[in-house]
């Protein structure tokens, strides 16, 4: 819901970062590659309860993935890249529930499954648009500089950022948020329905 409004600050704060990065001669795929093996650490660290570090490799992964975007567009950006970027988001975003539902599994196991359901939706209801959205040559206005057509929502990486901060903090409260998250992802996706139908509409 905040992703485009937020992109023009996210990279002036990581460009020097980014720009350092490039002098010394690290390549976009290879932070994005760091990123995800060390957003994986969460999923045991979760698991065993370990909540506050967990959440610490959370945020380490979010930050290379913003940087790996950013060196990308100061070199060269590539399809390779840009396929690593989402699928490797999707796999990382589905293990922060699974990690609760290890943690508790009597009290969060059904609140992460429901959760991981809703996930479905957003991301193949993402991805498919974006499939047709590239074969007829179609750009999002509000995201110029990713990778591929990313149709928005009431849920993007903000808010599941913001959600899995107050999964770290509150624990116990997980299955209500898991629920709460769970239904603003089903708005996201029937409204992406929505808006697919009237777009690729013949």
């Amino acid at each position: 819901m905040i992703d485009a409004r937020i992109l023009p600050l996210q990279h002036k704060l990581l460009n020097p970062m980014a720009r350092l990065l490039v002098h010394l001669n690290v390549r976009a795929d290879q932070v994005t590659i760091a990123g995800f093996l060390l957003g994986l650490i969460a999923l045991p660290l979760i698991a065993t309860q370990h909540y506050l570090w967990g959440l610490t490799f959370i945020l380490v992964n979010r930050l290379l993935d913003g940087l790996d975007g950013q060196v990308a567009r100061l070199t060269q950006t590539t399809d390779r890249g840009a396929f690593l970027d989402i699928a490797l988001d999707f796999m990382f975003y589905a293990l922060i529930p699974l990690g609760f539902a290890f943690a508790d599994s009597a009290a969060n196991a059904l609140a992460a499954a429901v959760l991981l359901a809703a996930f479905v939706g957003t991301g193949s209801s993402f991805l498919s648009f974006s499939l047709m959205a590239e074969k007829r040559g179609l750009q999002a206005q509000k995201f110029p500089s990713k990778g591929l057509y990313y149709l928005g929502g009431l849920t993007e990486g903000a808010e599941t950022i913001a959600i899995f901060v107050a999964f770290c903090l509150w624990p116990t409260l997980f299955p209500t948020l898991a629920y709460a998250f769970a239904f603003a992802c089903l708005l996201t996706t029937l409204s992406r329905w929505l808006q697919s139908w009237h777009m690729l509409a013949d």
